[in-house]
């Protein structure tokens, strides 16, 4: 009796050993009838990626993986596309979750609650997977992205905290994903850019930014629109965006609008201010007598703010107005040591914050030959950040913007490594109990709370030299809490007759006027003695600007004579008598 064999099919050649047989892309299992199998020979098609609905992507060589590219080519005789797949062993509502090596059509995308997040390669862009997610996930705080020099902070120049310049995408701290939407909203808002001026407004690497423009081409979102003049290569090229992007930019724009450099993550910032920090100085006398420059002050006013600022903690000046305790401050940040780096924006649970500020951070130019640093940093002196009667309890958290849907950081956060001064304590809009209750924690830990408009408390560092100013009766303002707190407090005193001439030559030598000692003694005598007038800091200035302007309305040479003095005085020294039943009368003291 013969026996009936079965004709070897193509996928097993010739033997019928199940054992034997070779595994390749091609070979694939019945899928069952209720799955219908993909047509994939259509024009590209939306899909729903990671930030909503996007073009569809270009096709995927056979055996290219969502990893590292490029792929090995297919071989000659493999279909374009495999009309079919190998049944998954995963849970039916998990196969759309790509398994390499397996090749899957560049289409299939699994749905966005079951999809691995993954970040780009070690050593180059992911391309058209923008699946990218934070390295190093393991943090559980306030911020999910990977801080990527850990505790040492990019070892620079000595000690100092030098951040390095980021090699791959991964050294960024940011995921592939939060790059291209950076990129789109710099093409949306521009119309128009050049690669480089794409890396420019990013403050990244031209290679890095090259590739994630590769990445967004090969998904369709962005094209060449011709060359940039002069050069070769990609970073000349002009690019633009293409149709497919529109409702995929529309949800990006609506969570948030921030075009600008790329922002650092939070633990790599707050790593950074812990090594840039203000407190433990080496301050001496001698050092601090060069950086007031023309400001004239008493001898213990050198003794109360040395150790102060040695110390790094929080100083309370008091006195009466116009004595210079605001221009005290200004001098005292001259004394710290050496520049900071500030980040442009950091980025917080996936919101972004604005940090550096062109009106409070001076920028320093870099030296020739310098060592390069990662640009998304400013290079800046330490801050001197001042505030007076217009703050409020809400400017001391972080300001959400519902337009732009983005923050902008407080005072105390603009003023890290620096000097925050508060001016005019006690004339604010909220109460002082309020104001200083606010301040308690953060001058005894050193932590700050804040809270993101969705109700999170975050924990930033504290890192700042508090100053509290006032020209009214501290008695009336702090507690006994609050001074516990503050360990330094200094009377700021009216000058003496021999300062209040010193104060005036200075000025006289700054405004271009000839200095006359016998018409300030004559000053002194006719308008200050008779009438026991208290001398102030700022009188010499004010005097010889009215002096200035008198003598230009009259068509002469500023000069210090007596008749100029006498009009200054009329104009400048005004008593208002409450008792005269007329309520604009007033007279020249």
């Amino acid at each position: 009796m013969s026996l009936f064999r079965r004709p070897p099919s193509p996928e097993s050649g010739s033997s019928s050993d199940e054992s034997s047989r070779s595994v390749t892309p091609v070979e694939t299992a019945v899928v069952p009838p209720t799955v219908p199998t993909p047509v994939l020979s259509g024009p590209p098609r939306p899909r729903v990626g990671v930030t909503g609905a996007s073009a569809a992507l270009p096709p995927r060589p056979p055996g290219a993986t969502t990893g590292s590219r490029p792929a090995l080519p297919p071989e000659p005789d493999e279909p374009e596309f495999p009309t079919e797949r190998r049944a998954s062993s995963a849970p039916p509502e998990r196969r759309g979750v790509p398994q390499a090596p397996a090749t899957l059509p560049s289409v299939i995308v699994a749905p966005p609650e079951h999809r691995e997040r993954r970040g780009p390669g070690p050593s180059q862009y992911a391309g058209p997977d923008r699946r990218g997610g934070a390295a190093g996930a393991g943090y559980n705080g306030p911020e999910r992205r990977a801080f990527r020099r850990g505790e040492e902070g990019g070892a620079g120049p000595g000690d100092r905290f030098w951040p390095a310049q980021p090699r791959t995408l991964g050294e960024t701290g940011l995921n592939t994903t939060f790059v291209e939407e950076l990129v789109l909203k710099a093409l949306f808002f521009s119309g128009e850019m050049r690669g480089m001026d794409i890396a420019a407004r990013l403050q990244l690497p031209t290679a890095l930014v090259d590739d994630v423009i590769e990445g967004l081409r090969r998904q369709k979102y962005i094209d060449i629109r011709g060359g940039g003049g002069s050069g070769v290569g990609k970073s000349t090229m002009i690019y633009q965006l293409t149709t497919f992007v529109t409702d995929m930019l529309r949800q990006v724009l609506d969570r948030n609008r921030y075009n600008g450099p790329a922002p650092v993550p939070f633990l790599e910032w707050a790593a950074a201010v812990k090594r840039q920090t203000v407190r433990g100085n080496r301050i001496t006398r001698a050092r601090m007598q060069d950086k007031f420059g023309d400001l004239i002050i008493k001898d213990y006013i050198f003794d109360g703010i040395g150790p102060a600022m040695n110390s790094g903690r929080a100083i309370f000046f008091y006195g009466p107005p116009g004595n210079g305790k605001t221009a005290i401050c200004q001098g005292m940040v001259n004394c710290f040591d050496g520049d900071i780096f500030i980040p442009h924006a950091i980025l917080i649970d996936d919101f972004v914050v604005r940090i550096f500020d062109a009106n409070l951070h001076k920028a320093v130019e870099d030296e020739p030959g310098m060592q390069p640093y990662d640009r998304r940093w400013v290079r800046c002196r330490r801050p001197l950040v001042v505030v007076g009667g217009e703050l409020t309890l809400e400017m001391l958290d972080l300001v959400y913007s519902p337009e732009v849907k983005y923050y902008e950081a407080p005072f105390q956060m603009k003023a890290s490594n620096g000097m925050l001064l508060i001016d005019d304590f006690g004339r604010q809009k909220v109460s002082p109990k309020d104001l200083l209750n606010r301040w308690i924690v953060p001058l005894e830990s050193d932590i700050d709370m804040l809270t993101l408009h969705t109700g999170k408390k975050l924990q930033v560092p504290f890192d700042v030299f508090a100053a509290f100013s006032t020209n009214l009766d501290p008695s009336d303002l702090v507690d006994d809490a609050f001074l516990r707190r503050v360990r330094y407090k200094l009377e700021v005193q009216r000058p003496d007759e021999e300062q209040f001439h010193d104060i005036f030559q200075v000025m006289c030598r700054k405004r271009g006027v000839p200095y006359n000692a016998a018409a300030v003694d004559y000053l002194i005598d006719a308008h200050y003695r008779p009438v026991g007038r208290p001398f102030a800091a700022c009188q010499p200035r004010d005097l010889l600007d009215q002096v200035i302007d008198m003598a230009h309305y009259q068509g002469q040479e500023p000069r210090l004579t007596t008749e100029l003095l006498d009009s200054a005085v009329r104009g400048y020294f005004v008593r208002f008598d409450k008792d005269k039943p007329e309520a604009t009368s007033a007279s020249a003291g």
